[in-house]
C-alpha cells in the first residue's frame, strides 16, 4: 500500500491491539512502525506480537519496522503499613530511607542507595508522577529528609522521579539486558533505549546489540537534555519522551525543547519521534480534542519523522481511529502550502560531502523540473537519510538489497522502502528504479524520475551518481545502449 504522506506513524501494541488481524487494520489505517513495549508482557506475548507483525508484513509485501522500547531502570518507593498509603500536607516533613520497614505518614522506604549517594540539600524529589513534590533539606548514605512543597496521595510503590541530579544508574537494567538480547534475537529493527543520561549508556546498549538492531535514544531526563549533542552523535535515532521530561522539568519548558531536538535530529540526517499524550482522549473517546490534533499537526510542521501514539492504541477503546485520526491529521498539514515553505526555511545544513552535494542537487532538480520521485540505492539507509533531510516535495525511493536496512528505513520521514535485487551497473539500478516508481504507483511511463547511486555498487557511503531518468524502459535503452 502506498502511502500518500511523508511523516511516518508509530503505534504501540497491547491488550486493544493484539493479533494479526487487529495489526492489520491499524497497518491499513497508516501504522508504519509497531512499538513493543517491554514493560507489559512476557517474552511469549512479545514473540507472539512480533510473529503476527511479519505475518502482516508477508502479506502486504511491504517491509514495516518494529521498535522494541526496553523499560529502563523504575524508581519506586517501598509500601505503607496503611495500603491506602498517606496525605502529605504542603509544608509537612518527611523522610526516604533505606529502612524495610512498612511506611507511615512521615517516612517510607526507598530502595535505591544510589539515589542517596547522588542527593544534595536543595535537591527535588518527584513522586506519583510528579504530583508530590519534595526538596531535600539534609541527606546521608542511607536517607532523604524532605519538606513537601507539593502536597498530595502517596501510596505504594509509586515511582519517583529525581531530576536535578544524574543518577550513577546505568540505563540498562538486568531485566533490559535481557529483554536486549530476546527481541534481537526475535528480530526487531529498532531498540528504543529508556533513561538514558549521557552518551556512554548508548555506547553499552550498542555493545550488546552487535548490530543485529538500531539505537533509538529516548530523551526523557534532564541530564539527557544537557548532554544531547553527545548522545545525538552516538544514537542512530531519538524519541522526544514528553511524559518523564514534563514530569522532571516545569511542563513550559518541554515544547522549546521539543522544537530544538527536532531540528537538531534533522540537521543530523537521523530520524526523531515525537512521543506521549498525542492522542491521549482517545484512550476513551473516538474523537480527539482540538488541542490534541494541534499538538500532532505542531510535531508534523516541526519537521518530525515520526509521531508515536502509546496507550490510544495499546489498550484503549479506539485504536484504529486513533492511527485513522493521525494519517488524516498528517495529510492535512503536509497539502498546507505554508508546509512546504516551513520546510524550506528549516532547511540549515553545513553540506560537506560529495552525498550532501547529490542529495542537494537531487532536490533542487525535482524542484525545478517535473520529476516524480527521487529513488535512491542505499546500502546503508544513509543516502535516503540525507534525502529526508532535505524534506523534498516528491515522494523518497530508498531502495536496497537488504531487508533489515529497508525495514529501519520505514521510521525515516517521507521514505516509501523497497527490498530489490542486487544490482551491479548503473544502467540496471535506473531500470529497477524505474519498474519500482511504476509499480508502486509514484510515477506513469509518461514521467520521469532522479536516480542516485554509489558506484563501484553495495559499498557503503560512496553516493557519488544522479541521473534523471525516463520511467520508460525503451527509453532508457535507448538513452544508454550497451
Amino acid at each position: 500500500m502506498k502511502r500518500d504522506r511523508n511523516v511516518k506513524i508509530v503505534a504501540t501494541l497491547g491488550p486493544a491491539s493484539d493479533g494479526e488481524h487487529m495489526i492489520r487494520k491499524l497497518y491499513d489505517a497508516g501504522a508504519d512502525v509497531f512499538r513493543l513495549n517491554m514493560s507489559h508482557g512476557g517474552h511469549a506475548e512479545i514473540s507472539a506480537r512480533h510473529a503476527a507483525i511479519r505475518k502482516v508484513e508477508a502479506d502486504v509485501g511491504r517491509p514495516i519496522s518494529i521498535l522494541a522500547d526496553l523499560q529502563g531502570p523504575k524508581l519506586r518507593c517501598g509500601v505503607f503499613a496503611d495500603d491506602e498509603g498517606h496525605v502529605l500536607k504542603n509544608g509537612a516533613s518527611f523522610r526516604f530511607d533505606l529502612d524495610k520497614t512498612p511506611g507511615t505518614e512521615t517516612r517510607v522506604n526507598l530502595p535505591h542507595p544510589e539515589i542517596f549517594a547522588a542527593l544534595e540539600p536543595g535537591a527535588r524529589l518527584l513522586v506519583n508522577d510528579g504530583k508530590v513534590r519534595l526538596q531535600v533539606e539534609a541527606c546521608g548514605a542511607d536517607f532523604a529528609d524532605c519538606t513537601v512543597i507539593a502536597g498530595g496521595p502517596v501510596s505504594n510503590r509509586k515511582g519517583v522521579n529525581v531530576p536535578d541530579v544524574v543518577l550513577p544508574l546505568a540505563a540498562l537494567s538486568e531485566k533490559d539486558r535481557a529483554d536486549l538480547e530476546f527481541v534481537c534475537a526475535l528480530g526487531v529493527d529498532w531498540l528504543a533505549l529508556s533513561f538514558v543520561q549521557r552518551a556512554a549508556d548508548v555506547h553499552e546498549a550498542r555493545d550488546l546489540a552487535k548490530g543485529r538492531a538500531a539505537i533509538l535514544s529516548k530523551i526523557e531526563k534532564p541530564a539527557a537534555v544537557a548532554a544531547f549533542d553527545e548522545i545525538l552523535a552516538v544514537s542512530d535515532g531519538i524519541m522526544v519522551a514528553r511524559g518523564d521530561l514534563g514530569v522532571e522539568l516545569p511542563v513550559q519548558n518541554v515544547p522549546p525543547i521539543q522544537k530544538r531536538l527536532v531540528r537538531k535530529c534533522r540537521a543530523a540526517a537521523k530520524p526523531v519521534i515525537v512521543a506521549t499524550q498525542m492522542l491521549e482522549s482517545m484512550i476513551e473517546s473516538p474523537m480527539p480534542t482540538r488541542a490534541e490534533v494541534s499538538d500532532v499537526a505542531t510535531a508534523l510542521y516541526e519537521g518530525a519523522d515520526a509521531v508515536m501514539l502509546s496507550a490510544e492504541s495499546a489498550a484503549g477503546s479506539y485504536p484504529v481511529e486513533a492511527v485513522q485520526t493521525m494519517n488524516n491529521v498528517a495529510l492535512e498539514v503536509e497539502n498546507d502550502p505554508n508546509f512546504t515553505s516551513i520546510m524550506a526555511a528549516s532547511r540549515t545544513v553545513a553540506r560537506v560531502t560529495t552525498a550532501d552535494a547529490i542529495v542537494l542537487a537531487a532536490r533542487e532538480i525535482a524542484e525545478t523540473v517535473d520529476i516524480k520521485a527521487i529513488c535512491c540505492f542505499t546500502q546503508s539507509g544513509n543516502t535516503a537519510a540525507l534525502v529526508a533531510r532535505e524534506r523534498p516535495q516528491v515522494p523518497i525511493l530508498a531502495l536496497t538489497p537488504l531487508v533489515d536496512v529497508a525495514r529501519r528505513m520505514c521510521l525515516t520521514w517521507g521514505c516509501h522502502c523497497y527490498v530489490t535485487g542486487e544490482v551491479t551497473r548503473f544502467k540496471g539500478a535506473v531500470v529497477s528504479a524505474a519498474r519500482i516508481a511504476r509499480e508502486g504507483g509514484h510515477a506513469t511511463e509518461e514521467d520521469q524520475i532522479i536516480v542516485t547511486a554509489g558506484v563501484p555498487f553495495n559499498v557503503q557511503g560512496s553516493t557519488n551518481i544522479l541521473r534523471v531518468a525516463p520511467c520508460a524502459e525503451r527509453l532508457i535503452y535507448a538513452s544508454d545502449p550497451e
